[in-house]
């Protein structure tokens, strides 16, 4: 299991940032590709943005889909970026390591919440005490993201199997599922997020930052329950999700434990733009990156931890500290 220690924003800025800033670093010039998960999506368009203007001559291209779904898109379809971040890192190892990648690093962690509007059903009653007695009443529409595409999916399923404990309410698991049937279900948080702002949603399943930057009000769940806690590891640990695996051979599957919500990124092996991925990648790192990050809402993991059987490229290396 990974071991993540979530600091306070200035503190994690301080260990994350090397003593050089990303501004005194030479340009670079070429494509740069870049795969991401959907609660990604505007921070790291917001990277790409920076990364542009401190770099001209670098063309980016960026693909916003569930984290499941951009790994898939190499390991079944041949599709290589140059840098690809995911909203779970143990994405990574499961699905990558050792064929299509050797390393990973994470940067930031997040927490799950329970978003809606002030014109959702229930709104001016729900709390972080009752609000699965909400999500039970007639008429109530909960949107989730799809857990074979999207972590936010699967960490939805613990999250309820975390709530039946933590409320001592048996099968409530089970009803929440129920109360969320698949016409509410999509393929990533952004399409969710459409959803609610239409108003064809009452809640959806999704993180803070995206709750936060939407605009839109959320539930603050119970720490043992938002996946949140590193202090909280072997809690989250007792919930298990078993999802379909990269083929349809029998007994082809992938279990997923709870976890801390950590996102990490890697450039996969085949990576075309090596030289940008680097610097991109240290660009996220750099205070301007982790501010952008920050200002997206995450929470910077401090210090970043580098896992696979691999290492970086030595360009990189510099960014995490040693054991």
């Amino acid at each position: 299991m990974l071991k993540v220690r979530i600091l306070p924003p200035l503190a994690a800025l301080l260990l994350l940032c090397p003593a050089t800033g990303a501004s005194q670093a030479p340009a670079v010039e070429g494509a740069l590709v870049v795969f991401n998960a959907g609660s990604l999506g505007l921070p790291f368009r917001n990277l790409l943005k920076a990364f542009k203007q401190a770099n001209p001559g670098v063309r980016t291209a960026q693909e916003s889909s569930g984290s499941l779904e951009a790994a898939r898109k190499l390991t079944e379809l041949g599709k290589v970026p140059d840098v690809l971040g995911v909203a779970d890192y143990a994405i990574i190892p499961k699905l990558l390591i050792p064929s299509h990648a050797d390393w990973y690093a994470t940067f930031a962690s997040n927490a799950l919440v329970l978003a809606y509007r002030d014109e959702s059903q229930g709104a001016y009653d729900i709390n972080t005490q009752n609000w699965y007695r909400v999500l039970l009443r007639s008429g109530i529409r909960t949107g989730r993201s799809d857990p074979a595409l999207d972590p936010a999916g699967y960490r939805t399923l613990m999250a309820w199997q975390l709530a039946e404990w933590y409320y001592a309410q048996p099968q409530l698991a089970r009803q929440l599922k129920a109360a969320s049937p698949p016409r509410y279900m999509r393929p990533k948080e952004a399409d969710l997020t459409a959803l609610l702002q239409l108003g064809e949603l009452d809640y959806i399943w999704t993180y803070r930052s995206i709750a936060r930057t939407s605009g839109f009000r959320w539930v603050d769940l119970p720490a043992e329950i938002n996946l949140s806690d590193p202090a909280r590891a072997a809690t989250y640990a007792g919930a298990r999700v078993v999802l379909p695996g990269a083929t349809k051979a029998a007994g082809d599957s992938i279990e997923f434990r709870g976890e801390p919500i950590v996102y990490a990124l890697t450039i996969p092996r085949g990576a075309a733009h090596p030289a940008v991925a680097e610097a991109f990648v240290q660009f996220v790192f750099s205070p301007e990156g982790q501010r952008i990050l920050a200002e997206a809402g995450l929470q910077p993991a401090a210090p970043p931890v580098l896992g696979g059987p691999g290492q970086p490229p030595l360009s990189l290396r510099g960014l995490f500290p040693s054991e």
